[in-house]
């Protein structure tokens, strides 16, 4: 009698365990994606009610509108993600060719960032103050997302203005320049001030800052950080190199294996399809 044969037809070069963590990983991102489509759409509708006009004419209106910043940045991050959810689950190479490209093409704009920022960081500075100061500072009370990040940014690294001008930057908005007919005018906002708060009361001085470009840099150091947040930020990247080389290292690390699951899977689809021929 023949040696028995068990049979091959349900025999697959396709990995469940490839498979599944791709769909997996992707699957986390696409709530997320979808979760920040969600909260932009939100913020972006609750910014057209409050103010009754989003002016999106230049590419500056864009960027610097943090709802709608997020909504595009949760579109991507959806739409590639379900490729790759799809494409894992469905095992279909055109969706997983698709989902790799896109990863790879992340990878080398973020290391194009990367390099440029750590061989030219005056540069990078330079380019920053010129492209972004003027716009941010005249719309800081326009955009009340803006202004929250603003005064977030100023609050936490302890600066005052945007360029090297520091505090003087303030002088460019229309409420804090000396020529408005505002009580703000010469001033800066108060989350410029280096004790804002009211030790008694506890609440905001919000006239902390009133009239302080009148003041030398002497003068104002003692009431206000005087210095612009672009350098300031630099710095502090330059103080904390290591740790956000090794955070950006484990985030390149973690696409590239990922973009190697999905070739690994494309493979082994493809070896799976030659073998049914």
């Amino acid at each position: 009698m023949p040696p028995y044969r068990y049979p091959t037809h349900n025999f697959t070069y396709v990995s469940s365990c490839v498979k599944y963590m791709i769909f997996l990983l992707n699957f986390i991102f696409w709530l997320f994606g979808g979760l920040l489509i969600g909260i932009g759409f939100y913020a972006f509708v609750d910014k057209w009610q409050a103010t009754g006009l989003i002016k999106l004419e230049t590419f500056y209106d864009i960027v610097l509108n943090l709802s709608l910043v997020m909504i595009i940045a949760g579109a991507i991050v959806f739409v590639v993600s379900l490729a790759g959810c799809l494409g894992a689950l469905r095992e279909n190479t055109c969706l997983l060719k698709f989902y790799s490209l896109c990863l790879l093409i992340f990878f080398l704009c973020e290391m194009a960032i990367a390099i440029t920022a750590f061989v030219f960081p005056h540069k990078v500075n330079a380019v920053l103050e010129e492209s972004f100061t003027d716009k941010i500072i005249t719309t800081y009370r326009d955009d009340p997302d803006l202004q929250n990040l603003i005064d977030f940014a100023q609050q936490e690294f302890h600066c005052c203005g945007l360029s090297n001008e520091g505090y003087l930057d303030w002088g460019k908005n229309e409420y804090f320049n000396c020529s408005s007919p505002s009580v703000e005018k010469c001033g800066v906002p108060y989350s410029c001030c280096i004790n804002a708060t009211d030790i008694s009361s506890g609440l905001v001085n919000i006239m902390c800052g009133y009239h302080i470009q009148q003041q030398s840099v002497a003068a104002a150091s003692k009431k206000i950080w005087t210095n612009g947040c672009i350098e300031i930020v630099r710095v502090w990247a330059e103080r904390n190199l290591y740790v956000i080389a090794g955070i950006a290292l484990g985030a390149a690390i973690s696409q590239l294996f990922v973009i190697y699951l999905a070739k690994t899977l494309e493979g082994q689809i493809d070896l799976q399809k030659s073998s049914w021929s």
